[in-house]
């Protein structure tokens, strides 16, 4: 684990209220049992195939408290998260799909497990123990999220479900060949999702290769409280624990800086709504940059799982807290959305209709000694932890 700088802020975390019980897809929720009394379950389904025939199957993870969690086998992705608004009703807040054809022909990476490397490679080029590695630039000029075929566009394996004490839980595996995506070494890949009984996604990342080659898993789910498709995230309310993030060039590589986010429109060490100052970052035409936030972020903090971010949305009182061991966090603001893509239930979702909050070590830190490694060696085994966790206030 690398040891992050200093913490300079201090969240408390909230607390949780009695959420009621409501089945995805149904009317207006009904009044739940008592808090913790539920059952506890994983239910499995089918989700169609891919176009080479491939079947994909889901699996609906249920806390204690009726919280629920969907995910199905293809790119090991969050299709579905309802979780309560402050009066007890259960909402979806992450964009999606309800067909296996949407996520292979129209995602931007929704809700998906994204890798080998998360974020992006310049120029599609790495040098490792004295060989150059080449990979594909699908961001042209540069690599974003393991490829053309990445980890997001794989149907993995599970190898484990649980419903227990703490929640429900289920272990998506999948074997990345050496060569695949061009990257080095066979890698043993397994994450781990926990709907928890204390209102908290937790997943869990462990990878282990036979050969040294860079590795940084992260999750892509765009998140609106307010519910998938309920309009724009730029009135939820964030913050930060990070006083410092890493400046980028235009294609969005780092420069190698670490700068304080003092005196920027990049400053949630205090609460501040998405929107509140993103005007002074416009649309850029001769970059084709739409405009919004897409940075990392250099997380505040010592060793170990410790709070990152939280994110409050006003209208339904729903507070999400992400926890990790990652050095940093990247924050996107759905800038790319525009209109196009239709997600559940026929939703359209315009620009700024989600947000990603990815925790992560440092873009392009393969081709960056300054910043902390992503190389994994034979003998060793990566791990991350990202955790959500959930209340109203």
């Amino acid at each position: 684990m690398i040891q992050r700088v200093a913490l300079s802020v201090f969240m408390a975390l909230a607390m949780f209220t009695l959420p009621a019980c409501q089945t995805p897809g149904d009317g207006p929720a009904t009044s739940s049992p008592k808090k913790g009394t539920g059952t506890v379950s994983v239910t499995q389904s089918d989700f169609g195939k891919t176009k080479d025939g491939t079947a994909v199957e889901a699996y609906l993870l249920t806390n204690a408290n009726g919280l629920k969690a969907k995910l199905i086998t293809y790119g090991a992705t969050l299709t579905e998260l309802w979780v309560p608004d402050r009066k007890g009703n259960l909402g979806d807040i992450v964009l999606g799909f309800d067909n296996i054809k949407q996520y292979e022909t129209d995602s931007p990476y929704f809700g998906c497990t994204t890798g080998r490397v998360a974020n992006r490679i310049a120029k599609g080029k790495f040098t490792l123990n004295g060989k150059e590695y080449t990979l594909a630039t699908n961001n042209d000029p540069n690599h974003l999220h393991g490829g053309k075929v990445g980890l997001d566009k794989r149907v993995w394996k599970v190898t484990n479900t649980n419903e227990g004490a703490d929640g429900a839980s289920i272990t998506f595996s999948y074997l990345s060949p050496d060569g695949e995506e061009g990257y080095p070494g066979n890698l043993h890949i397994d994450v781990t999702y926990t709907l928890t009984n204390n209102d908290e996604l937790r997943i869990d990342y462990k990878a282990t290769t036979d050969q040294a080659t860079p590795v940084n898993l992260t999750h892509h789910s765009y998140f609106n409280l307010a519910g998938q498709g309920q309009g724009s995230i730029l009135n939820h309310e964030l913050t930060l624990n990070a006083s410092s993030y890493t400046p980028t060039d235009a294609t969005l590589i780092p420069t190698g800086e670490i700068k304080a986010v003092t005196g920027t429109p990049f400053d949630f060490t205090k609460p501040a709504t998405i929107g509140g100052r993103i005007r002074y970052l416009p649309p850029n035409k001769d970059t084709g940059d739409p405009g919004g936030y897409d940075l990392n972020y250099v997380l505040d903090g010592e060793e170990g799982i410790t709070l990152a971010a939280s994110v409050y949305e006003n209208s339904t009182g729903r507070v999400m807290q992400i926890l990790t061991d990652e050095p940093g966090i990247q924050l996107y603001s759905g800038n790319f959305l525009d209109g196009t893509i239709k997600g559940k239930e026929g939703k359209v979702y315009n620009k700024h209709y989600g947000f990603c909050l990815e925790t992560q070590h440092f873009p392009d830190s393969i081709n960056q000694p300054k910043f902390p490694s992503v190389v994994l060696n034979p003998g060793d085994t990566y791990t991350h932890t990202c955790i959500h966790k959930f209340s109203t206030r």
